[in-house]
């Protein structure tokens, strides 16, 4: 009888919960249907006519279609693919770096029996709530470290954040049992081998919530390269269209310029609204596929810390 009971019992429950559950479906799909028709809608403008979106203004279902605006922006394809390399070699090579670097940093202040962890969480602190300015910033990159026109330029700044390191030091704090260690080191382990084999492995959902948000740090950068390149080689994607967005309005508002490529080309158009969603497109790049890579972990990671019924 009890089992019938609370089978019952059950099965009242999974009727009262499935309208809720068709409600949170529903409610989401359109929470997502919101988040992800902008984006269609960028992607379908930046191949609309130019003249279409004067006269009729935005559509996800143009009258005519145009590759315009993205003719302008690749013109000069070459520069764009050494753009495109430089975005990557700085976001593959400066997110392992960066991760690398801030882990070896946060294990050791997680320990308790570190002395100076007190003097170092101090000091990551004091760098979030107070920097020296842009001039000593320059003057470190351009003067003393000569990275000026380098790629190193673009990695370096980013390599120890403070907030990421903090996090991370919560995360070995909580979630390494101190007991493990102890019994690593009683089986004879070193610090490093710990850190390897044991550490590293069970810190996979902070490693890749961090990892995604620095490669999001680096790939949509473009002040690093406004600040110490100067050339016109190792320039990022982000920047590159910065750049372009820049022409376009310097074409707008100067009409001698424009009408010298009139001169030299009649049939010219020069795409205004669409060539932004085409630099909104071509900014995006790879970065879109990298998530799920992290989705994962990186949900792991939001849940780390949360109370277990």
């Amino acid at each position: 009888m009890a089992t019938i009971a609370a089978a019952k019992k059950e099965k009242s429950v999974m009727d009262i919960s499935k309208p809720a559950n068709f409600a949170i479906n529903v409610f989401f799909w359109i929470y997502t249907a919101i988040c992800i028709i902008p984006l269609i809608l960028v992607l379908v403008v930046s191949f609309t006519d130019e003249k279409t979106v004067l006269l009729n203004g935005y559509s996800l279902f143009p009258s005519k279609l145009s590759l315009s605006a993205y003719d302008f922006l690749l013109n000069d394809w070459l520069n764009v693919v050494r753009s495109y390399g430089i975005s990557i070699l700085v976001t593959v090579v400066g997110t392992i770096v960066s991760l690398t670097v801030m882990a070896l940093f946060a294990y050791p202040i997680s320990r308790r029996d570190f002395k100076h962890r007190g003097l170092f969480s101090f000091i990551m602190v004091f760098t979030i709530l107070y920097n020296a300015g842009l001039v000593p910033f320059y003057m470190m990159y351009t003067q003393y470290l000569h990275l000026q026109n380098s790629i190193l330029a673009l990695m370096i700044p980013y390599i120890v954040q403070a907030f990421f390191v903090l996090v991370m030091r919560t995360f070995f704090s909580n979630s390494i049992p101190t007991e493990l260690i102890e019994s690593a080191k009683i089986d004879g382990a070193g610090e490093w081998r710990i850190f390897a084999q044991i550490v590293l492995p069970l810190s996979l959902p902070v490693l890749a919530s961090v990892g995604l948000l620095c490669t999001l740090n680096y790939w949509n950068d473009w002040w690093l390269s406004m600040l110490f390149i100067n050339d016109n080689i190792h320039i990022n994607i982000q920047y590159r269209m910065y750049k372009a967005l820049q022409d376009l309005q310097f074409l707008s508002s100067n009409s001698t310029a424009y009408a010298a490529i009139l001169a030299q080309n009649p049939n010219f158009q020069l795409p205004s609204e669409t060539v932004r969603m085409a630099m909104a497109v071509v900014g995006i790049g790879p970065i879109v596929f990298a998530y799920p890579f992290f989705q994962r972990y990186f949900i792991q990671g939001l849940t780390v810390g949360a109370v277990k019924g």
